[in-house]
């Protein structure tokens, strides 16, 4: 049984047509509202509207990725209360509409992280990468993140410091510009200042309180999702490990583990992210996928170059350092299984996440790194192509 072919769409804006998108063979459509403000109601009736664009083209809205969880409720100040009911009422109208999984994360102030969104690949193609002394020269030269050097090693230090000496003002401004770039589904970015005064408003939450306030948050939303059937699914952070002082907590089988142990609800589940998680130079992927394989209700499938430094390439999707083949083999074993138990969510939904940006869409405006329509065509033909052999090995 092959997974829920899907892909991402921003909405209308998209360069990228829900046409293209069902010609490249996806079946569902991942996608959100977004231009509802972060922390309000997803209500009904623009829900409705969303699938019946997506209805017409022949489609189905398979996944919403993602309902944004409010700065707020990460740190558990102000109106976070009501935030928490604004999602749940979020989780249960987009339940009641039909959508029954919904992707989201907890990453503080930063979605993804990227060091250099134009990477020029063997290829030709354009592809992102994440530099570690980049990064930490942004933090303590263009940033100057008060008390930031206690974040690196001297020799951390020692290597941006060198960096930053070869840069241009031009390179460093591009660099700065990168790092501050939009959320996906927006090309609008924060100003430094804006970046400087989100990352102070973190000041004094460490690893544990952040784990603790995600913990509470799962422990709150699950019972909404139970009621309508949703199968919430948690990203890992983009990269595996602190930014910036920030602390991040979805990054290891250690923290999916204590998410889960919240509840054994299936509606407790993640997103297997693989270029995410893949990042961690010590997050084995394949036994990932087969230790938590009965709670993984959403998958993105992408591949990386990675060393032990932080460094990491976004690579074409049957090459770089992880096992797709085994990852996707250990999950289809798992679709056969729930198929046979008739499981509501036996089918996967599965996404090529990210692809190289290619000659045809090189001049395309508007275009999101990494979701560009023919890196991702040839993305979800090579893992449709494994997957076929896969499920054929199995006599599937």
């Amino acid at each position: 049984m092959p997974f829920e072919q899907t892909w991402r769409w921003f909405g209308p804006n998209d360069p990228v047509s829900l046409k293209e998108a069902k010609q490249a063979g996806v079946e569902g459509i991942v996608t959100a509202l977004h231009d509802i403000p972060v922390g309000e109601v997803w209500q009904s009736d623009a829900i409705q509207k969303r699938m019946q664009v997506i209805k017409d083209e022949g489609l189905h809205w398979s996944v919403a990725e993602s309902v944004p969880v409010h700065e707020n409720i990460k740190k558990r100040t102000e109106n976070y209360r009501l935030l928490i009911e604004n999602y749940k009422a979020s989780i249960r109208n987009l339940g009641r509409c039909g959508i029954k999984t919904i992707c989201y994360n907890f990453m503080p102030v930063l979605d993804w992280s990227r060091t250099d969104l134009r990477v020029r690949f063997r290829d030709g193609s354009i592809t992102t990468k994440f530099e570690m002394r980049a990064f930490t020269a942004f933090d303590l030269f263009i940033l100057r993140r008060r008390d930031a050097e206690k974040s690196y090693t001297a020799k951390q230090i020692a290597d941006a410091k060198d960096y930053f000496g070869t840069l241009s003002d031009g390179q460093k401004k591009e660099l700065e510009r990168t790092i501050l770039f939009g959320l996906p589904g927006s090309l609008q970015a924060y100003t430094l200042d804006e970046f400087r005064s989100a990352v102070g408003e973190y000041n004094g939450i460490g690893e544990k309180d952040l784990r603790e306030n995600l913990l509470s948050f799962v422990k709150e939303i699950i019972p909404a999702a139970d009621d309508c059937g949703v199968f919430m699914a948690i990203h890992p952070d983009d990269p595996p490990w602190s930014l910036l002082g920030l602390p991040r907590v979805v990054r290891n089988e250690e923290d999916v583990e204590a998410i889960l142990a919240i509840s054994g609800s299936p509606a407790n589940g993640i997103t297997l992210c693989t270029g995410s998680f893949g990042a961690g130079h010590d997050n084995d992927l394949v036994e990932m996928a087969k230790r938590f394989a009965g709670r993984i209700n959403f998958v993105h499938l992408r591949n990386v170059s990675r060393n032990a430094d932080g460094d990491f390439l976004e690579e074409n999707h049957l090459e770089g350092d992880i096992d797709l083949y085994g990852v996707m083999k250990a999950l289809l074993i798992e679709q056969k299984r729930r198929a046979n138990l008739g499981m509501p969510n036996h089918r996967m939904p599965m996404r090529p996440d990210h692809g190289h940006l290619m000659i045809p869409d090189e001049h395309k405006e508007g275009i999101y790194p990494g979701y560009s329509l023919f890196g991702r065509m040839r993305a979800l033909a090579e893992l449709r192509g494994m997957e076929a052999g896969i499920n054929r090995s199995l006599g599937m």
